[in-house]
């Protein structure tokens, strides 16, 4: 008998048990992609970006303050009137994410410089125009931002804002 050829009686060769976890690992990936893909694909959660957000009730946001709404991807701006205005934390240059720079009291692009300041007005770069804004309504003392309805805007005006 040839030392290089095994018999098996009943039993599954090395060859058939490694083939057969080739094959389960491959039906596994490809059902997590399938999964990945349908999850890409659904609509956005209305509760999220791209719908009707919460963003705190009237009292957590102090007068004059700027707060990331990380959710969102807008900053809640509280002007020194009490009345709100939500800012898109997208730059109107090329789309960046323009974070708030507490230090510098601006919101600084990273990508290519542009500045605004707290009303999300340019003050230098690139940008063509103001930051976009998000609607704000005040409801039962709680404050809501619209993410779905970004408003392109060339200068700042109060009637932009919503009083609390």
């Amino acid at each position: 008998m040839n030392d290089h050829v095994q018999q098996t009686k009943g039993g599954v060769t090395r060859r058939q048990f490694l083939g057969f976890a080739w094959g389960a690992s491959l039906l596994a990936f490809g059902g997590e992609m399938t999964a990945a893909l349908i999850k890409f694909i659904q609509p956005v959660n209305a509760s999220g970006f791209g719908g009707m957000m919460r963003a705190g009730k009237v009292d957590e946001f102090a007068v004059g303050s700027i707060n990331w709404i990380k959710a969102g991807r807008f900053f809640l701006h509280r002007l020194d009137d009490g009345s709100f205005i939500a800012y898109w934390q997208k730059c109107t240059h090329l789309g960046c994410s323009v974070p708030w720079v507490e230090s510098e009291k601006q919101f600084h692009c990273p990508c290519h410089g542009s500045l605004f300041n707290k009303k999300g007005e340019v003050t230098g770069g690139p940008a063509p125009r103001p930051l976009d804004i998000f609607p704000v309504k005040i409801q039962n003392g709680e404050v809501f931002v619209d993410t779905g309805n970004p408003v392109v805007r060339s200068s700042f005006d109060a009637s932009q804002t919503t009083k609390a």
